[in-house]
């Protein structure tokens, strides 16, 4: 098994940040979502301590958490693996399953394929918001075996490497300026220490998989995707700023019900879209 902890530092508050999430996964998700491929919403909905994950109570080193949003989603995924999974994987196994309990600032994924290979792989975040710069060393509360076998890693929105087909100049950092709220360009190196107001997303990613020969590949490109994709996925947080900037929570559920709509027309018709894998990953 291998665990990292990803920490995104952002020019937004914790608050903001609530809505800024949820607002730019409904986006990203039409993104991703044609051809036969994407993101199918099953639940959305509210949750408390009578259906709360399996292993509660959810926590963190500064508090436990009981209530919150659940969502149930299936991930059709096909070509956003490289060729060499889709050779070994037989029909129907790329199809993977995302149960999140959003007990916001907290929140807990589990990622797994319970039709094909059950307990023989997970990927399990947690989600932690807090206002700082990324310093808290220990903001899940590991014990001292975990700690051992962390990995921290620092993502920069604004200056990390892009790769060519990823990159849009509507999601660089560098580029964007704020019309409502006046923040960014995130220009120079040290933009981190002096941007106001400024959160971290700490991300603790566990990613497990058992197949004889090919564990250790799988896990590192399923963590070489997930820094991708938080990576991507927060330049584009900033980058729509004035797309979310003043929406309430009560917005954001109306623009989930309209997404799950439109992704569930938009998975039947047009090409694949967005995010796809290669080759040499």
């Amino acid at each position: 098994m291998l665990l990292k902890e990803f920490r995104i530092v952002l020019p937004m508050t914790v608050e903001e940040y609530q809505v800024a999430q949820l607002y730019s996964v409904a986006e990203a998700s039409k993104n991703e979502t044609g051809g036969g491929e994407g993101i199918e919403v099953l639940k959305n909905e509210p949750f408390d301590a009578d259906n709360a994950p399996p292993d509660s109570p959810m926590k963190s080193a500064y508090g436990t958490y009981t209530t919150g949003q659940f969502t149930h989603k299936i991930y059709h995924l096909q070509s956003k693996v490289p060729g060499w999974i889709r050779f070994l994987a037989p029909k129907g196994s790329l199809e993977i399953h995302e149960k999140a309990w959003n007990a916001y600032p907290y929140c807990r994924t589990v990622i797994n394929n319970p039709d094909y290979m059950k307990e023989n792989f997970y990927i399990i975040i947690e989600s932690m918001h807090y206002e700082d710069r990324g310093e808290t060393e220990n903001i899940h509360d590991l014990d001292n075996e975990d700690l051992k076998k962390r990995q921290v890693v620092n993502i920069d929105i604004a200056h990390d490497p892009v790769r060519r087909g990823d990159y849009k100049e509507e999601w660089d950092p560098t580029k964007f300026k704020s019309t409502k709220t006046d923040r960014g360009a995130l220009t120079g190196p040290d933009w981190k220490t002096s941007v106001r107001p400024v959160m971290c997303s700490y991300k603790l990613v566990r990613c497990y998989f058992k197949w004889f020969g090919l564990q250790n590949r799988v896990e590192k490109f399923i963590m070489t995707q997930e820094q991708r994709l938080f990576f991507n996925f927060h330049r584009q947080v900033f980058c729509w700023t004035d797309k979310w900037y003043g929406l309430t929570m009560e917005d954001i559920r109306k623009i989930e019900e309209e997404t799950k709509k439109q992704l569930d027309e938009a998975r039947l018709q047009g090409g694949v879209k967005g995010t796809t894998a290669s080759d040499d990953d």
